[in-house]
């Protein structure tokens, strides 16, 4: 197409490598951005015609040039291979310029490929953070829902992966919940700092032309305007914020994971996935592996490689714009992606688990769980901890000798460790009470579980008709 030419070429004689000229192009990845640079187009566009520089009927043209432009790229998946540019930004130009002719060179009329492209991905990236945040509620969702499936569940609690205390699988449950409701509000958070607009901000000192930045803000629902033309074209802040946001999040997926591997195991048999998330191995017929969560732990390592690459593109740049920016989009991208699909596959697995209740009941019932208890037992009668934490240890080492569990231990053997020991102790050592004395909020009491539950599907409704809401409405 008359177009293809790059749109930087006037003081330049010779033609450029072939080699360089690949090396220098982004359009491979930076497409994703078509349709918000074709939206920021046709609001600076806008914004032209209000300033004088191109009359109505240009403008209109333009805009029908546009929307005819971002239709084809829309509908036609082979549209960005019949002619393919330097960057996204190139291509919907000359496309422009093929059908318009000269009102599509005014279009570049008071910008920069540099405030541009800033725009163009804060677009993007809010966009990606709303689709986020769906996905999220809808693990946060799935968690919800095998909690609730199994409320009266009880697992082995673990420090050191030592068995601990026991708690109620849907405090296990309600502990992931809690991670991924961070998440929310670190991409909530970040995506006040992405919608800010540069446009207008030109290559790095601003515009000549009366360009109303802030009616350009208002048209493509930023929420305000850069305040330095300078650090508008050269932040890369909120992609570091997005990338650091996805990475916590994956760390926590990749927490998740971990868990729901080993409770997978034969060794624990806690948890079965359905045939649905494991695959088999080709050699050994009896294999179930947990293929879908391996997948997801793998995963958050690339995330975290992305947020140390930002960071370290950027360390060293001096203001404003420099063509190592470039390597932004690949890394936000794919974070973007990475999530996305472990945030699906996680809830897909979360709805595809079978939790083997005795199995878990008869491990966090084992193992002298309940030392604590009995710890606190004698604490309330008026021993104090250190010395109750001691009489316990030294009545551990007792059965662990015999081989059986402290509530197995005739009275006359436990009142031999401390007179103040007495009948009641075994109702104190059972599961049932052990769980209900962690009471406060935020323990695992049954009646604790219970409200947190119901607090946390409330948070969920209430979070899912937040984001439903349109921007401008919020406002």
């Amino acid at each position: 197409m008359s177009g293809s030419r790059n749109l930087w070429g006037g003081r330049f004689t010779g033609k450029a490598d072939e080699g360089f000229a690949h090396f220098n192009r982004s359009f491979d990845f930076d497409r994703r951005l078509f349709a918000a640079d074709v939206r920021a187009s046709i609001a600076h566009c806008n914004a032209l015609l209000r300033a004088g520089v191109l009359t109505a009927e240009e403008a209109v043209r333009i805009k029908e040039g546009l929307s005819s432009i971002l239709e084809h790229g829309q509908l036609d998946p082979e549209y960005f291979e019949k002619w393919p540019q330097e960057d996204v930004h190139t291509f919907v130009e000359a496309h422009l310029i093929e059908m318009v002719g000269d009102g599509g060179r005014k279009l570049h009329t008071g910008r920069s490929r540099n405030d541009q492209v800033a725009t163009d991905l804060r677009i993007w990236l809010r966009e990606a953070i709303d689709e986020l945040l769906q996905q999220l509620h809808s693990t946060q969702e799935a968690i919800l829902d095998l909690a609730e499936a199994h409320r009266d569940s009880v697992l082995p609690g673990y420090t050191h992966l030592q068995r601990a205390q026991p708690v109620l699988f849907a405090h296990w449950c309600l502990a992931y919940f809690e991670m991924l409701s961070r998440d929310c509000e670190r991409l909530i958070d970040a995506r006040k700092r992405v919608n800010v607009m540069p446009l207008g901000s030109g290559a790095l000192a601003g515009t000549s032309y009366a360009i109303d930045r802030e009616a350009v803000a208002r048209e493509l629902e930023f929420d305000g305007v850069s305040r330095n033309s300078l650090d508008a074209v050269s932040d890369r802040d909120f992609c570091v914020e997005f990338v650091n946001a996805c990475a916590l999040l994956m760390m926590h997926l990749s927490r998740l994971a971990e868990d729901v591997i080993l409770y997978s195991t034969t060794e624990f048999g806690f948890f079965e996935l359905s045939d649905a998330v494991a695959t088999g191995s080709s050699l050994m017929p009896q294999k179930k592996n947990p293929d879908s969560l391996e997948l997801v732990r793998g995963k958050a390592g690339r995330v975290f490689g992305h947020n140390t690459s930002l960071l370290t593109i950027l360390k060293g740049l001096p203001l404003a714009y420099n063509k190592d920016m470039q390597e932004d989009k690949e890394a936000v991208f794919d974070s973007f992606d990475t999530v996305s699909v472990c945030l699906r596959v996680t809830a897909t697995v979360l709805r595809n688990i079978q939790v083997n209740e005795t199995r878990t009941r008869i491990a966090a019932s084992t193992g002298y769980m309940n030392a604590t208890e009995l710890a606190d037992y004698l604490v309330r009668k008026g021993i104090p901890f250190r010395e109750a934490h001691e009489t316990v240890g030294r009545l551990v080492i007792h059965a662990i000798e015999l081989g059986v569990e402290l509530q197995d231990l005739p009275l006359d053997e436990l009142r031999s460790f401390s007179p103040l020991i007495e009948g009641d102790v075994f109702d104190a050592l059972s599961l049932d009470h052990t769980l209900a004395t962690k009471s406060q909020i935020g323990g695992t009491s049954p009646a604790s579980v219970a409200q947190a539950l119901a607090d946390a599907r409330a948070d969920l409704g209430c979070s899912i008709r937040r984001q439903s809401i349109p921007l401008e409405s919020q406002r």
